[in-house]
């Protein structure tokens, strides 16, 4: 990484949630000053654990975190904290200060103009689009102007556009900057170091290089640890094959037996542990709603919001079995607003034949109870509750031991955009409803979940503002909401 003073220091940093969840074990890695990083690691790893530790949110059970003196730390995170959505934009914004600040009001415009958007002050949170919430994240980091910005998975709902100007922003910043992502594109306009936290290990390594020197550095130190690992294997056999034969001559050739074991367990020991990589989720079916018949679902106006006020406008779309829909339009024109009032069922315009059964995939996860375990929120949606085929569909979704019985609240956003994927699995809908369902998805995952959607045999709606994903999924119509 390139000279600078160390402004973030881990040694021998370990952490643990609970005595069965260890997320840290004696890491050490290093932050310099001006450099722009990105944090790398499979859903659930603990990259926000590690963020929080920065922070000063939580403690680490042994180790020093030294951090510089003084230095300022803003963040983004991943979603607006649900206290938060009753607040307005100025409440929103002054609370991230310890203190009153009696200028907000200019500090909001501009940091509003940096993520490309125009807002009412006294507008509430929860008003606002997945999109444009996103933003008021991102704005939230920027108005403390911190020396170090830590921003958690940016571009998650954030349209093409809005990927762009936050891409400028971060490549001219001076400061200094670590991400969470999974957009490898978005990331190498910016990247200039690694830091990798392995999900087995628990540890944390360090690289140079952007996000693709990574994954080729990676794939080529696994390869030679293969290759050395199959060498030894081959020689410890051979010693082991010799021992035997010379251990049945009896007499002296037992101490040479003797040898040649000891010689096969210290090849033994010589044996590297092969850097395991990212699990990726196994190939799954959502199985659609049997004895579906005719329309699914008509929609024959809907509403568009622009300059902040809702218009309707007139369609002719209907949905049948194995039909796929996609809807475009930028941020906040009112993508999520109409999924969610097709999802419930207070549309105007938008009809849903009788006894179809709705999965809808909600890009904040709100239809999850934060309350229930894993195990419960999957085993409400089955039509009986049959344990092996619960843990055989969650596990898939490497949702497993005592993960499937871990509250909802207290798993990472990647990991409930996994049990809403299993969900969807075991409810069987008739009609599927997805709102940006790569959002803090790893992108090991991105293909599998293609292949099922494009595989879904009842009716599908779509939302995304990620092209690669959307080019590998079967889509029949689009409805662009802007044109």
């Amino acid at each position: 990484m390139p000279r600078g003073e160390t402004i973030i220091r881990f040694e021998g940093v370990s952490f643990d949630f609970g005595p069965k969840k260890k997320i840290l074990d004696e890491v050490n890695f290093n932050v310099r000053k001006s450099t722009k990083i990105t944090f790398m690691g499979q859903n659930g790893a603990g990259k926000s654990t590690i963020f929080k530790l920065i922070m000063g949110e939580i403690k680490p059970e042994s180790g020093v975190i030294n951090i510089t003196k003084g230095l300022s730390v803003g963040t983004a995170r991943q979603v607006i904290p649900r206290e938060d959505m009753e607040l307005s934009v100025r409440d929103f914004f002054q609370k991230v200060f310890p203190k009153k600040v009696y200028d907000i009001d200019p500090r909001i415009d501009r940091v509003l103009e940096a993520v490309h958007l125009v807002a009412d002050h006294d507008k509430i949170i929860k008003t606002f689009s997945g999109g444009q919430q996103a933003r008021l994240l991102l704005a939230s980091a920027l108005i403390q102007d911190p020396d170090l910005l830590l921003l958690d998975e940016p571009t998650n709902n954030l349209d093409k556009a809005g990927i762009a100007h936050l891409t400028k922003f971060l490549v001219d910043y001076k400061k200094t900057v670590i991400v969470i992502s999974h957009d490898a594109e978005f990331l190498n306009a910016f990247t200039q170091g690694v830091l990798y936290l392995d999900v087995h290990t628990h540890k944390v390594e360090q690289y140079v290089g952007n996000y693709f020197d990574v994954v080729a550095d990676i794939s080529a130190r696994i390869e030679k640890e293969n290759r050395k690992n199959a060498l030894l294997a081959k020689e410890i056999q051979e010693n082991k094959d010799k021992a035997n034969f010379f251990a049945n001559k009896g007499g002296q050739m037992r101490m040479v037996a003797k040898r040649m074991r000891e010689k096969a367990e210290e090849l033994e020991e010589e044996k590297v542990d092969v850097r395991k990589e990212d699990k990726t989720i196994r190939s799954f079916v959502i199985p659609s709603q049997p004895d579906l018949i005719g329309d699914i679902l008509n929609i024959t106006s809907f509403a568009v919001i622009k300059n902040h006020k809702a218009t309707q406008r007139k369609t002719e779309m209907s949905l049948k079995k194995n039909q796929h829909l996609q809807l475009q339009g930028p941020n906040g024109i009112g993508k999520t607003t109409l999924l969610e009032s097709i999802a419930n069922g207070t549309a105007k315009g938008a009809e849903i034949a009788k006894g179809v059964r709705v999965g809808y995939y909600r890009q904040d996860f709100s239809n999850l109870d934060f309350d229930k375990t894993v195990h419960q929120e999957l085993g409400a949606v089955m039509e009986r509750l049959v344990e092996e085929n619960l843990r055989s569909v969650a596990a898939g979704f490497l949702i497993t031991g005592e993960l499937v019985h871990t509250k909802i609240g207290n798993l990472s956003e990647g990991q409930k955009g996994l049990v809403a994927f299993a969900r969807l699995v075991l409810l069987r809908p008739g009609l599927l409803i997805l709102d940006e369902p790569t959002n803090h998805m790893n992108f090991r995952h991105l293909p599998v979940i293609a292949e099922a959607l494009t595989n879904y045999e009842g009716a599908m709606i779509l939302v995304s503002h990620v092209p690669e994903f959307v080019s590998q999924i079967r889509i029949d119509e689009v409805l662009d909401l802007e044109k």
